[in-house]
Order: C-alpha cells, then sequence, then structure tokens
C-alpha cells in the first residue's frame, strides 16, 4: 500500500495535514520522506485506525515492537521516535508518548 493511500484510509484529509505541518516547519526533504514512512508504518501497525483514537499505549507499543521485534538500530528507533512526535504534537496537536518519554 502506498503512503498516500494508508493515511487517506486511516482520516480522509490527514496527507494534507501532514504535509501542511512539514511545509510550516520547513522540513528538508529527506526529514519529510523519513517523518512520513514512520508515521505510515506506525498507521499500518495499528491496522489504519484514524490516530485520534490511538493513544500512548498504542505509540508505545509500535516503539517496542520496532526495538524488540524487528531490531531496528537506535538511530532509527530515534527516528521512529521523533515521527510521532511530531505527528502527535504537530499534526494532531496532542502530547504524544515519545515526548513523555524523552522528559
Amino acid at each position: 500500500m502506498h503512503t498516500t493511500e494508508a493515511l487517506e484510509q486511516s482520516r480522509p484529509g490527514l496527507l494534507r495535514q501532514v504535509t501542511e505541518a512539514m511545509q510550516k516547519h520547513r522540513l528538508t526533504m529527506r526529514t519529510e520522506q523519513t517523518y512520513l514512512h514512520w508515521i505510515t508504518r506506525f498507521v499500518l501497525f495499528n491496522g489504519l485506525k484514524s490516530p485520534e483514537a490511538l493513544g500512548q499505549d498504542d505509540q508505545q507499543l509500535f516503539l517496542t515492537y520496532l526495538s524488540d521485534r524487528i531490531w531496528v538500530s537506535r538511530a532509527r528507533l530515534n527516528q521512529a521516535r521523533q515521527a510521532l512526535t511530531f505527528f502527535y504534537e504537530d499534526v494532531l496537536n496532542k502530547q504524544s508518548e515519545a515526548s513523555l518519554a524523552a522528559s
């Protein structure tokens, strides 16, 4: 499934909302690609549920899955955590599990 399809199936207009937030923060193209990758994997991991319906436990479960089951490197895990923080705080205007774990 393509990135745009997954985000739009999760919630119509979500891709536009993510893209607008990225442009607002003037992220580099590579950062945009990386964030879209991790946001999409998070949405797919949670069965295309709307992100508003997902809580901090869902975010932590995804990060634990990446760490314990997929064995992503620490750098990639940090990328995923930063992408979720951006997604929840800058796109959805909610506090993310990733930002709570960092504090």
